[in-house]
């Protein structure tokens, strides 16, 4: 939480929230903020209500499609939004061997559609001077720094900070046995 570095009496959006480790995560940084946890997944929901009940916290929770923010949080905006975008999952491949089998090479472009839709769409209810942390568990640039690339050359009002360079955004974290998963982040800034 150190780059979506939550405070109290913040609107804070937890996009792609299930199963709530992230939500609840929020929560014990910024006790006092209000946070949002909305997944497209009714199912997967249940969990984050089931982390929240058994640490004792509290946030509202919503099922939607972070492409279609309009229909769950109408024209509300947030001073933090974290989005754990959909993606491949191949930075978790270690612990989900499965994933080699079930992903195709078609399946990559699809979900950085999806995850530039996305980011497009909720960009938007972001206050001004906001920070957005985009997060995948995946190691395809495609998903992570070409996603973030594109999305500061289309959007001016996005500024890259602390994380990399606008030519190389994001920190990308590879699998390793002493060292956990693969991931991504990158903090952008709204102007």
């Amino acid at each position: 939480m150190t780059f979506l570095a939550p405070e109290n009496g913040e609107q804070i959006l937890d996009l792609c929230a299930a199963p709530g480790g992230k939500t609840t995560h929020i929560l014990e940084a910024a006790p006092g903020a209000e946070v949002m946890a909305v997944d497209v997944d009714e199912k997967r929901l249940s969990r984050v209500y089931d982390n929240l009940k058994r640490l004792g916290m509290k946030a509202q929770v919503k099922q939607g499609d972070g492409r279609f923010p309009a229909q769950w949080c109408d024209d509300m905006q947030f001073d933090r939004i974290l989005l754990d975008a959909p993606c491949s999952a191949t930075g978790v491949i270690r612990r989900h061997p499965d994933i080699k089998w079930l992903r195709r090479d078609r399946d990559i472009p699809e979900l950085a559609a999806l995850q530039r839709e996305i980011l497009d769409a909720v960009w938007p209810h972001l206050k001004p001077g906001g920070t957005l942390v985009y997060a995948t568990c995946s190691v395809l640039p495609e998903e992570n720094s070409e996603q973030v690339c594109a999305f500061l050359e289309r959007t001016p009002d996005a500024v890259l900070r602390d994380t990399g360079t606008p030519e190389q955004p994001g920190k990308q974290n590879l699998p390793a046995a002493e060292e956990g998963d693969g991931f991504f982040y990158a903090k952008l800034i709204k102007k």
